[in-house]
């Protein structure tokens, strides 16, 4: 007869593991015998080392009593449907895995490539890493809400222009600075509202019905300012220009002379 701790230190279990399931009634609970001590026999140390097995390989401790009880044909469909739910979640796990290690990717958690190789043209073109930061923001904010990755040759080939790689420069000098320069935010407006004439003009400032889900632009521009109170002065040049927004450029209706 064996006492708690030699049946325990047989199964390779702990006595804390034991005493468990005597609560829950896993494992039934022997009488003490006249020295106030309970005894295990052979009948115990074989139930206990099932116990152990079906726990090891993953089954959940409120389905092992019934499993074994089980007669075979019960016990091995019991096994074939845990066999089904740990692939679950061992494909579970899985992805999980494949995301934690994107970790260590920084940006590629959530963004798609096709976004990644737009933020590494922008650091090319001489961005400041504040503004690649707050561009990753924001794409991450438009890719919760649309598929963008089929937008980014036609954003890449924008930085070819000139003015657009002026525009990114002026903003990371601003970035960059603590200083409030009212001089390169009011050159950035001009800039802005030259290329927004020029996509008025093309047609290319439509953004068909994705310009007609206002929340995220919305959620865009207040981003710039919290990222950078200081571009609130931009905004408000922009409208000086006749346009509002920043993420989606608005023309404003013309002031009556």
């Amino acid at each position: 007869m064996l006492t708690i701790s030699q049946l325990a230190a047989y199964a390779g279990v702990t006595v804390r593991a034991v005493r468990h399931y005597h609560q829950i009634g896993l494992l039934p609970e022997p009488e003490r015998d006249a020295s106030g001590y309970r005894r295990y026999g052979a009948t115990a140390a074989v139930s206990l080392i099932r116990i152990r097995i079906l726990a090891n390989a993953g089954v959940p401790l409120s389905q092992i009593g019934q499993m074994l009880e089980a007669d075979a044909p019960t016990f091995a469909a019991a096994v074939a449907d845990i066999d089904r739910q740990l692939g679950d979640e061992i494909a579970r796990l899985e992805a999980s895995r494949q995301q934690i290690a994107q970790l260590a990717a920084g940006d590629r958690l959530a963004l798609p490539p096709q976004v990644i190789a737009y933020l590494d043209r922008l650091r090319e073109i001489g961005a400041s890493e504040r503004v690649v930061a707050g561009e990753r923001d924001g794409w991450i904010l438009m890719s919760a809400r649309w598929p963008v990755g089929d937008w980014m040759p036609g954003k890449i080939a924008q930085l070819d222009d000139p003015q657009v790689v002026r525009l990114y420069q002026i903003l990371s000098g601003v970035f960059d600075s603590d200083a409030g320069d009212d001089a390169r935010l009011e050159e950035a407006a001009d800039l802005i509202a030259g290329l927004a004439e020029q996509a008025y003009a093309s047609g290319e400032i439509d953004l068909g019905e994705v310009g007609q889900d206002d929340l995220p632009f919305d959620l865009l521009d207040a981003l710039a300012v919290e990222a950078d109170p200081r571009l609130q002065r931009l905004l408000d040049f922009v409208r000086e220009r006749g346009w509002a927004g920043l993420a989606r450029l608005e023309r404003l209706p013309a002031s009556p002379d």
